[in-house]
């Protein structure tokens, strides 16, 4: 059969540039926004008379008729349509005949494309930030339980100061905030309607490209057509916003798999999230994060090869930017997939709290206190301060103690000016607490920023 564009050539295609220039493969994915944009377009071309009233009508009842078929799995896809917009508008003009030909009036598949892919993006934008709420939610329900459990905070993944898991958790929340705002972001931003740009100039007939944002929720229309048609800044914007979260989903990964390692042992992943080795009966490998962990480079990937594809396109429309779409979807359904099952394993782990607090009294997490302690209650100046406290650290060291269980008379030997109430401040649990600075590790103020985040999600309802 000839293809809808065929009149001004003298043979057919070649069934092997079928196969390489169809897109049909994995655009079909956006058969229901294609429909959708379609009978907005057709509504709007007979509210300005282009079609009648019965026209419009006759092209929306088939629309939804072609939506029912391919929910149904009865849609016959043949790749010789090339893609989604083809396939659709062959099969609407077999069902109702002339009025079907009268669709594609101001429009090209230019614009028509934009619409679709722009209409997905904003779609799943806002069904990833619902994903994203619900993982906060379960990491503040976990740090509201843990605001008191010990656990060694660490720089250069060495022990460093004592802090709270809850605080712990708090930091990936603070990042998850972050990405929801991130995508909100360019949701609001590329709000915008390409449709009615047709090829790249716009369009002689009188249409109403106000009226078609209205129907199609977008807040307003674009500016230049030359730009719209050429534009996948969205596309690049959901995958930066993927590849961020990938980002901190693979920071906290990481970190699952070292504390659910026996030289760690701070939680145990439940059974259903976890899996055996085929030769190895004892093993219970974390397979979930480090396949999250691992899905972060394909996703960064996605983003990269849609960098490369328009970075030396002319304007307008290139046959290039029929690449824009397939990382898209691999990278949103990823995210969606990565958030869900982070979400499980997190739900369904425990926390081994004494072996978080026993790791506390390796590693001397408390000299920092005894630094300040020489500073407020010795009038030492800090550098000489912290030399004081390295000797002490030192001294420790070759007792093979911890600096938090030195007795006073150990401390004093290396300076005479302690004194007697150092023991308090050494104290991992005091030490903890003592760090209560506004957005500080102590319970009272990680107790804080929970209500802080609780009230942020309250907020948007």
């Amino acid at each position: 059969m000839s293809k809808l564009w065929s009149g001004r050539f003298a043979k057919s295609g070649a069934k092997l540039l079928d196969e390489f220039n169809a897109s049909l493969p994995f655009d079909k994915k956006l058969y229901a926004e294609d429909i959708k944009g379609s009978i907005a377009h057709a509504t709007m071309l007979a509210k300005q008379g282009i079609l009648t009233d019965a026209e419009a009508a006759s092209i929306a009842k088939g629309l939804l008729q072609i939506k029912q078929e391919i929910e149904d799995e009865q849609f016959v896809f043949d790749i010789s349509h090339e893609d989604i917009h083809m396939s659709v508008e062959t099969r609407l003009i077999d069902l109702i005949g002339e009025a079907g030909k009268k669709l594609h009036t101001a429009r090209s598949r230019n614009d028509q494309v934009a619409v679709d892919f722009k209409q997905y993006v904003q779609k799943q934008t806002l069904i990833i930030v619902s994903a994203i709420e619900e993982v906060i939610e379960v990491l503040l329900s976990l740090a509201k339980e843990n605001t008191t459990t010990l656990m060694p905070g660490m720089t250069h993944l060495q022990h460093a100061q004592p802090i709270n898991f809850g605080f712990h958790l708090l930091a990936y929340v603070s990042m998850l905030k972050r990405d929801i705002e991130r995508f909100e972001s360019s949701y609001h931003r590329n709000n915008v309607l390409p449709l009615g740009c047709a090829a790249l100039a716009g369009t002689p007939h009188n249409i109403d490209r106000e009226y078609v944002a209205k129907l199609l929720g977008f807040d307003s229309v674009s500016v230049n057509c030359l730009d719209t048609v050429s534009d996948r800044d969205f596309a690049l914007e959901i995958l930066f916003n993927c590849s961020t979260i990938m980002m901190h989903i693979s920071r906290f990964a990481e970190e699952l798999i070292l504390w659910s390692s026996y030289e760690f042992k701070f939680i145990t992943l439940s059974d259903e999230y976890s899996t055996g080795s085929s030769i190895m009966p004892q093993k219970k490998n974390p397979d979930v994060p480090e396949l999250l962990r691992g899905k972060t480079g394909r996703v960064n990937g996605n983003l990269i090869a849609l960098f490369t594809v328009l970075k030396g396109l002319p304007l307008a429309y290139n046959k290039d930017m029929q690449e824009d779409k397939e990382g898209v979807f691999d990278s949103v359904e990823t995210v969606y997939m990565s958030l869900n099952i982070l979400k499980e394993a997190v739900r369904t782990m425990s926390i081994n709290k004494d072996r978080m607090k026993s790791a506390c009294e390796v590693g001397h997490l408390s000299a920092t206190d005894l630094a300040d302690y020489l500073v407020q209650k010795c009038d030492i100046p800090f550098r000489e301060a912290h030399f004081i406290t390295g000797r002490a650290v030192a001294h420790a060291e070759q007792l093979g103690l911890d600096l938090s269980v030195l007795s006073v008379d150990e401390l004093q030997k290396v300076d005479q000016r302690i004194g007697n109430d150092v023991v308090e401040c050494l104290s991992l649990l005091n030490s903890m607490n003592a760090r209560n600075s506004q957005g500080g590790t102590s319970t009272k103020s990680t107790c804080k920023q929970i209500e802080i985040f609780e009230a942020w999600i309250k907020a948007r309802g």
